[in-house]
């Protein structure tokens, strides 16, 4: 198997790997050229970030800087709102439901790296989707980690860091993330 593939298959695959690295080096140049255009032009932000991503419904509004590993990986519905210094790594797929908004300094995670020596000195990473709800607010500073999915109407606190997967209608926040209350739907 290529690199490539180990990585789609969510096995241990070498990051170094040409191929994987020519991925992140083309989304970091069209990082660098969104970050670089002026807030006073909107419509250019919002072409050069469906260029970026892998699709956006309607009512796409992103605020520089961000930042991604592919952006190819990247799925978000429509009315999808985020907030300046976002950081998607995005080996995996990252998938982002309708009505989201993503506060500052947000950072969502698909990649691991080993818990050993030698897993780290061979470059090895793993790659885990991320799965985002409807309706979903995720407040400042939090940290979304990889494998984890976040249900419909959830409020995530600021600074929380998101280790487990999230059910429907609650408000979460800490570290580890955990149920904070109950949401209602109204």
């Amino acid at each position: 198997m290529t690199e490539l593939e180990k990585l789609a298959a969510g096995d241990w695959y070498n990051f170094l790997d040409e191929a994987v690295a020519a991925r992140k080096a083309r989304a970091a140049q069209l990082c660098q050229e969104f970050n670089a255009i002026p807030a006073t032009e909107p419509e250019r932000q919002t072409a050069k970030a469906r260029e970026i991503l892998g699709s956006a419904g309607a009512h796409l509004s992103m605020q520089a800087t961000f930042n991604c590993d592919n952006g190819q990986n990247i799925h978000v519905g429509d009315y999808f709102l985020s907030n300046y210094n976002l950081t998607i790594l995005d080996i995996a797929p990252v998938t982002i439901g309708t009505h989201v908004m993503i506060g500052p300094n947000v950072d969502i995670y698909t990649v691991n790296h080993p818990m050993t020596p030698q897993g780290r000195r061979d470059y090895l990473a793993q790659a885990k989707p991320v799965t985002i709800g409807n309706d979903v607010w995720i407040g400042g500073k939090a940290t979304i980690t990889p494998g984890v999915t976040i249900g419909n109407n959830v409020v995530i606190a600021a600074g929380a860091v998101v280790t487990k997967d999230v059910p429907d209608n609650v408000l979460i926040g800490g570290v580890p993330a955990r149920v904070l209350k109950s949401l209602t739907t109204d």
